[in-house]
């Protein structure tokens, strides 16, 4: 594994432990029980979750309610009922998430239905973890119904939306004067990231993690550490290579902040790049080419309908996006699906002409 990956997985560990000082001691062992199968990340992201979950038993609950979390023990959890994990499921469409500190710095939260089922995961986990344990008389969070997503259209570039971007990060003629200031010193750097992402479909988390030592020009192949640390090596074609050629010559002249720096893709300050400004710079060059809100995603969906239109094979598209269930990638692409079949169908003639 990359260091990049290393130094992340490290992070989220130590922010994973402050966390948990925020939550009731008897969760130590929960998150130990998990970490042989769950990630760093998503270890994490089950705290943040559960940390709002015991805030609200701290403040609507009929009988926890006013005990802090550091003084919930695991028996406390008897108390909870099905019907409280409904409310609270209620209670995510809109609350108060207080500074006490900076109190008029209180923001206004909410939850659709993805939110509140990624949360509803987290509790079930706890629940299931300390009923299998015997810590617990019963398990209310598994009574709880899965809260409905409404699958969203895919939002997705078509092909000449896709050569209008290509286009704008490699004129800068969509840019603002102060863009183009600094469109001259990265549109190399830009152009080859943009045509990554669009030739593999590759996520941003994975993009930013490349080495130079990761390419294979003469393969033609990438090497990138996918969710959950397999690596895997995603294979390109002609256009990612020439715009990646074009700029490891401008990159071998590169000033990085630490000699040793391998990352591919630097930012000015001469450090890897991160997501967010991976995100910034797609959401810059896109907005001047199209309506649609464009996000490395969107770059990773239209990668991802284009295989499916070309091949036909939704295993194969499920293997290039990296999906361990190939059920996500047809629910994703349900609609391509149904346009293949519906156009198919158009060519079975009846009669002769």
């Amino acid at each position: 594994m990359s260091t990049y990956h290393e130094e992340m997985k490290l992070k989220e560990t130590k922010r994973l432990r402050e966390i948990q000082q925020e939550l009731p001691p008897f969760t130590q062992a929960f998150f130990r029980g998990i970490a042989q199968t769950v990630s760093p990340k998503s270890r994490l992201a089950y705290a943040y979750d559960l940390r709002i979950f015991f805030r609200y038993l701290y403040e609507e609950h009929r009988t926890l309610g006013g005990v802090e979390p550091k003084d919930f023990t695991v028996e406390c959890l008897n108390e909870i009922t099905a019907e409280d994990i409904d409310c609270f499921m209620e209670y995510l469409s809109y609350y108060i998430r207080p500074d006490h500190e900076n109190p008029e710095y209180a923001a206004e939260m909410h939850n659709d239905e993805k939110g509140k089922s990624r949360k509803l995961a987290a509790i079930r986990s706890m629940f299931k973890f300390y009923y299998k344990k015997n810590k617990i008389t019963a398990d209310p969070a598994a009574l709880v119904d899965t809260p409905k997503i409404h699958e969203k259209t895919i939002t997705r570039l078509d092909v000449n939306e896709v050569a209008n971007l290509l286009d704008a990060v490699e004129t800068g003629e969509k840019l603002s004067g102060r863009q183009k200031a600094f469109h001259e010193r990265t549109k190399k750097r830009d152009l080859a990231l943009t045509t990554l992402l669009l030739g593999t479909g590759m996520r941003v988390s994975e993009c930013v993690g490349i080495n130079i030592r990761d390419l294979d020009f003469q393969n033609n192949a990438v090497r990138v550490t996918r969710k959950g640390g397999n690596e895997v090596f995603l294979f390109f074609g002609e256009e990612v290579r020439e715009a990646l050629e074009d700029y490891l010559e401008e990159r071998k002249t590169a000033v990085t902040k630490d000699e040793k720096e391998d990352a591919l893709f630097l930012s000015s300050q001469g450090k890897r790049i991160n997501v967010r400004s991976v995100q910034n710079l797609v959401k810059k060059y896109s907005s001047g080419v199209t309506v649609k809100n464009i996000s490395p995603h969107k770059l990773r969906s239209t990668f991802g309908t284009n295989l499916y239109q070309e091949t036909g094979d939704i295993y194969l598209v499920a293997d290039a996006l990296g999906h361990a269930d190939v059920n996500t990638t047809r629910k994703h692409y349900a609609e391509v699906e149904e346009y293949r079949r519906r156009m198919a169908t158009s060519k079975i003639r009846l009669r002769k002409d």
